[in-house]
């Protein structure tokens, strides 16, 4: 069967665990993923995790990125990302650069408001943006996982125009009806809610069934 990889890209905005979330959950779904970590987000990703991401080594940062908790402790959880390909964000003649490269979407998380401007003007300045240009271009799904506060009218703009393009917006917005006891489940609500928009089965979330109190917790 030939390799039909989603495309995930990571932005330089705050929000460094719900990719991780994002990425283990696709991979324990079976799915294949073709990795773009922007050189801001690399930036984001040290500040938050401690991290460097280097492409010389990605294959051991990344492994020791998405066994760490959203609380930062290490060996949360295990990981095999032998389904994992990663493309520089420098590299603009990568497979996801050409429409002719099949993929099954691609998955912006988290993206910020730099990025979003940028794929809605088509400015293609680095891999993520050409990928994510490409996928609308091809009708392909993009969903968009932004994650800013406040949004100004011009990001609002750029976001309606992605809309209009046929991509979806997913705000990293946490919920509580689900139960959430720690910052690992307000993480894995945003990821499976991306996941969702994608049609990628998951588990990372309680769903809600239609009763009251649900996710309420009781001492006893």
């Amino acid at each position: 069967m030939p390799r039909t990889p989603w495309i995930v890209g990571v932005s330089g905005a705050s929000g460094t665990p719900y990719a991780a979330a994002v990425l283990r959950a696709l991979l324990d779904a079976g799915e294949s993923v073709d990795l773009v970590v922007s050189r801001a987000s690399r930036l984001t990703l040290l500040d938050e995790t401690g991290i460097s991401f280097r492409d010389a080594h990605w294959q051991a940062d990344l492994r020791e990125w998405l066994s760490r908790g959203a609380d930062g402790k290490p060996d949360t959880f295990a990981v095999d990302i032998d389904a994992v390909r990663h493309w520089s964000a420098g590299d603009l003649a990568a497979g996801p650069s050409s429409g002719s490269y099949s993929t099954k979407g691609m998955l912006i998380v988290p993206a910020s408001t730099a990025s979003v401007a940028g794929v809605a003007l088509g400015l293609s300045k680095d891999l993520l943006q050409r990928a994510a240009s490409v996928t609308l271009k091809e009708d392909r799904k993009l969903i968009v996982a932004v994650r800013e506060t406040p949004l100004n009218g011009q990001t609002l703009r750029h976001l309606v125009t992605l809309d209009d393009a046929g991509a979806t917006v997913v705000p990293a917005s946490p919920a509580f009806y689900a139960g959430a006891t720690h910052i690992q489940d307000l993480v894995d609500f945003v990821a499976g809610r991306v996941l969702d928009a994608a049609g990628v089965p998951h588990r990372l979330y309680r769903r809600w069934q239609g009763e009251l109190g649900g996710g309420a917790h009781r001492d006893g």
